[in-house]
């Protein structure tokens, strides 16, 4: 080595980072200027709150009838930017029906891109104590609080790849709409050269077929989009697809080259019964489980059909629920613990209210409640007597702390 090279000054790497040199002569002036980085404190939290607020403040701005089922709530910030969003997330929306507090998820509906509103999707469920409030009362001008978005029910192209197959049932169409208005929006012309997604949507009759003709007109436009349209419960002349998703239907159109089935990445949304059986399929495609995303829509319905219900606990049975040092009330068993509480004042954090998020954890101090697969528990909250009261049921008289 020559002595000119062992005299010069050593390289910082450093300096080749975007915005380093900058940050030097920034900090360099505030160390002039006598500065401790006060004015500072709370900066990275402020933006962090912006980006992420626990609570939003929405108001309607216009209600959507999109089928004889379906609204679609168009919801505008009554003040701070609405955060931005992932194509497939969701917020929880609050509401109080009749004195009563509550929340529900849903999929923000709209693309990603426009950030003037969020649209939430609603189909009407049969005995629905939120939806049907949702779609006969709710007029333009109320208002709601919100969480911010969140869920983990959207497409990240490093870990999922660029063949999407997304499966619909229903209200399952809400995040795919937002999936899809987003690849139509990407910029990324090489990208988007590369993207593919074929949706398969059902729904049980042909008046309620949500977003039909904006659908439509995506495939009409976009080569990366292919849709496929299933009716369940088709009226007399009906020619297109009809009945059940089967093997043989999703092999029909996916193909049935295992090593291609296998590269696919598939999302599936739909009511808890739609996604159980979707589940199956796949299973029965030999899918890995990391290459099929599910987003449930609430706890299991007919829970004391599930595997591993006590034979001798009947669906109708009533047992007393007592919240340590804060009163009592009677429930029936298949009634989810969550929403028993809220029928009697009692609240817990919730987001997902399908088991996943487990904001609403409550500690279980005596008796026993079920547990389904949606419960994803983690070890020690097993262990120490916790679960998710989004979709937990109480077999027998118990006390929580909440």
């Amino acid at each position: 080595m020559s002595n000119t090279a062992k005299q010069s000054a050593p390289v910082n790497v450093l300096h080749a980072v975007a915005g380093y040199d900058k940050a030097l002569m920034q900090q360099k002036a505030l160390y002039q200027s006598g500065s401790d980085f006060n004015e500072q404190n709370g900066a990275v939290k402020n933006t962090v709150a912006k980006l992420h607020p626990k609570r939003i403040q929405l108001q309607v701005s216009e209600v959507i009838k999109e089928t004889p089922s379906t609204v679609t709530l168009r919801l505008v910030s009554k003040g701070k930017p609405l955060p931005p969003f992932q194509a497939g997330q969701y917020i929880n929306l609050f509401v109080n029906i009749d004195g009563t507090d509550t929340a529900r998820p849903y999929a923000i509906s709209s693309a990603p891109q426009q950030r003037d509103y969020y649209d939430l999707t609603i189909k009407r469920v049969e005995g629905g104590f939120v939806s049907n409030y949702l779609i006969d009362d709710v007029k333009q001008g109320d208002s709601f609080e919100s969480s911010g978005p969140m869920g983990t029910f959207y497409h990240n192209p490093l870990f999922h790849g660029d063949d999407l197959v997304f499966i619909a049932g229903g209200s399952g169409i809400a995040p795919a709409r937002a999936m899809i208005e987003d690849m139509a929006q990407n910029k990324f012309v090489e990208r988007k050269a590369q993207q593919k997604m074929h949706l398969i949507y059902t729904s049980s009759y042909q008046d309620d077929v949500i977003f039909a003709d904006e659908v439509k007109q995506l495939e009409q436009q976009h080569d990366f989009l292919t849709v496929t349209w299933i009716i369940t419960r088709p009226q007399a002349g009906y020619q297109g697809r009809t009945g059940r998703l089967t093997v043989e239907t999703l092999t029909d159109l996916l193909g049935d080259d295992s090593a291609a089935l296998q590269n696919k990445m598939y999302y599936v949304c739909g009511p808890t019964a739609f996604h159980d059986h979707c589940e199956m399929l796949l299973r029965d495609l030999k899918i890995k489980a990391r290459r099929v995303r599910i987003e449930c829509n609430g706890p299991p319905k007919n829970p004391q059909n599930l595997p591993g219900w006590p034979a001798n606990v009947k669906a109708e049975d009533v047992i007393t629920v007592t919240i340590k040092g804060q009163g009592e009330f009677q429930a029936r068993v298949d009634e989810p613990l969550l929403n028993s509480m809220e029928r009697h004042g009692f609240s817990a954090e919730n987001a997902c209210r399908s088991g996943e998020c487990s904001l609403c954890r409550v500690k279980v101090l005596q008796g026993e409640v079920f547990n389904p697969k949606e419960a994803k528990l983690r070890s020690t909250d097993e262990a120490y007597g916790w679960c998710h009261s989004c979709v937990a049921f109480p077999l027998s008289d118990i006390e929580i702390m909440i």
